[in-house]
This record gives C-alpha cells, structure tokens and sequence, in this order.
C-alpha cells in the first residue's frame, strides 16, 4: 500500500502560466523524489504599464513517500 503527500508551491514565469508550472514542477523535481502529478490551484499575472510582465502558478505536487 503506497502514501502519498501533497506539497503546495508557487512558481512563475515571464513567459506564460505553462512554463510557469514547468519552471515549478523543475525545481521540485531536484528535492521530491517519486512525485507522481500536480495540480494547480490558482493562476495569476503580475501586470505593469497595463501588460503582463509575470506569470505565477500555485500548485499542490503530489509524491509517493518511501518505506
């Protein structure tokens, strides 16, 4: 029987939420081991001068913790 654990993190991007959630996803993968999805909760945009100028994502990594 496998249990698993649910981390939230925020991550961002200059280029857009997808690359956001890559950019997040990267740098977890370097300290999670055995993760096995995500889910985002919330997407949000930093804005100057009327454009965007960062993309943020908040997201639950799931992983599977070892015996």
């Amino acid at each position: 029987m496998a249990v698993a654990r649910v981390t939230t993190i925020t991550a961002s991007s200059p280029r857009g939420w997808q690359e956001a959630v890559q950019e997040g996803l990267k740098r977890a993968n370097k300290t999670i081991r055995n993760l096995t999805g995500i889910k985002v909760l919330e997407q949000k945009a930093r804005i100057e001068k009327g454009k965007i100028t960062e993309y943020r994502v908040t997201m639950e990594i799931i992983f599977v913790l070892e015996d």
